[in-house]
């Protein structure tokens, strides 16, 4: 790898971590929140439509920083970075898809560690399994999307 494109790859995966996080708790509406892991077509479309608000974030942030910092970058690069990036976030974001991905990796446990428990009168929090998992699943595909924003 040229030093142009580590330049691109470490641009582009920092303005990626920070938009997602801008997107996930900012820009994201509650009641895409609430609704994004429901079942059927409510749930699909409110994913839907915080990826897409999401993937309007990313755009924000990185498109400046490539023009300030003169980096050279495909069109290409960008729709399958962006493309890559999206689909596994809607994918997670379901739910249902993280919950049964934590469960085959003997990360079930976890998984549920913090969730609220059926008559105790729990309150979800940030401080959950599922949200540190959800965390890390978005991160390894932003690392994805920004080597292949760099790489095409």
């Amino acid at each position: 790898m040229n030093s142009q494109a580590a330049a691109v790859f470490a641009a582009a995966f920092v303005s990626l971590y920070v938009a997602r996080s801008v997107g996930d708790h900012w820009v994201q509406s509650s009641r895409q929140s609430a609704n994004k892991g429901r079942p059927g077509w409510v749930g699909r479309l409110a994913a839907a439509q915080h990826v897409a608000t999401l993937t309007a974030t990313k755009l924000a942030v990185l498109l400046p920083a490539v023009w300030l910092l003169d980096l050279q970058v495909s069109v290409t690069g960008l729709v399958l970075g962006l493309g890559i990036d999206a689909v596994t976030h809607w994918w997670a974001d379901r739910r249902s898809t993280l919950a049964w991905l934590a469960k085959v990796t003997g990360k079930g446990e976890f998984y549920r560690l913090g969730a609220p428990r059926a008559g105790m009168g729990d309150n979800p929090s940030l401080g959950t399994g599922a949200y540190a998992l959800d965390q890390s699943f978005h991160h390894l595909w932003l690392l994805v999307a920004a080597l292949v924003i760099a790489a095409v």
